[in-house]
């Protein structure tokens, strides 16, 4: 059985899915009890509704499980804590395999939420256990957020210059990686970089949503302010808001992207473009199947 942490969120349920089309038995750590429900609908056999941060909650969560799949609350100020309440609950449990959701260029502390993350990295490095570490780069699912923008308003808002070059990964390949590393040995003491097949600026990223779509959508950047307001009424912290504006500025000044070489290997296939995504998401809309619209970056 595989324990997956943070299930109930956009990259839990992709990686839920994702380990059920390999029969993978499942159970999955939610926040709340309405969260069970959903999680065991995706195919999780099993749902624990707890705390993360207490060791009860975990210690209860990972007995008698092969391996668990930890992802942290999205731009959580306790991550490093909250990882190694995780780590010890597997060490105390005797778990095989840890699997860590990071995020790419977890070691640049100008992303406060990405410093975090690499602070718990060396906590697994000195854990003992046998991990893999991965590390996907900002979503293409997080376009999601504007959607209904780019087809009423035919704009794609960004909260940093247009000129911005990102290397975005489709969130299904991710789960696909993650499931794979979790079933398939050889595995153990890894760090996965996992990123998309192109680096875009924003403009492209508008020129491509133009295409797929069949109308002129154009990149524009929206004041900060702006973007903290919006944030906030959409329920993020000070904390979450803060953290985010500062991966924006680096984002702006410094770009954010790596190679897809090992993605690609991981899959045995390029990994998704970002036009075939954007045709994925019009044909399920289409179809009538409502996108998700979270916003969020290589996170939960």
């Amino acid at each position: 059985m595989v324990v997956v942490t943070g299930a109930a969120g956009k990259t839990g349920r992709a990686v839920i899915r994702a380990l059920a089309v390999r029969g993978a038995l499942v159970r999955a750590v939610v926040h709340r009890p309405g969260q069970a429900r959903l999680v065991e609908e995706l195919g999780a056999h099993q749902a624990v509704v707890g705390d993360m941060r207490r060791k009860s909650t975990m210690d209860g969560a990972v007995g008698g499980v092969r391996a668990i799949y930890h992802i942290c609350p999205n731009v959580h100020p306790e991550e490093d804590a909250i990882g190694r309440t995780a780590i010890d609950a597997a060490r105390s449990a005797g778990v095989q395999c840890f699997v860590y959701h990071s995020v790419l260029h977890p070691q640049v502390k100008d992303m406060p939420h990405h410093w975090l993350k690499m602070k718990v990295e060396q906590q697994l490095f000195r854990s003992g256990l046998d991990f893999t570490i991965l590390q996907p780069a900002a979503y293409m699912q997080n376009v999601l957020s504007q959607w209904e923008d780019v087809l009423q308003q035919s704009i794609y808002a960004v909260p940093y210059a247009v000129e911005t070059r990102l290397g975005m990964v489709d969130l299904e390949d991710v789960a696909e990686a993650a499931a794979i590393v979790l079933t398939e040995p050889g595995h153990g003491g890894a760090t996965y970089e996992l990123v998309g097949p192109q680096v875009l600026s924003q403009t492209e990223f508008a020129e491509i949503l133009s295409q797929e779509l069949g109308r002129q959508v154009c990149a524009e950047t929206i004041p900060t302010s702006t973007w903290k307001s919006r944030a906030r009424n959409s329920g993020l912290s000070d904390y979450q808001v803060n953290t985010l504006v500062a991966m924006f500025r680096y984002y702006e000044r410094f770009g954010f992207w790596g190679s897809p070489r090992v993605l690609t290997w991981l899959l045995g296939r390029r990994p998704t473009t970002f036009a075939s995504f954007v045709g994925r998401v019009a044909q399920k809309r289409s179809l009538g199947t409502t996108p998700q619209i979270q916003c969020e970056e290589a996170m939960p």
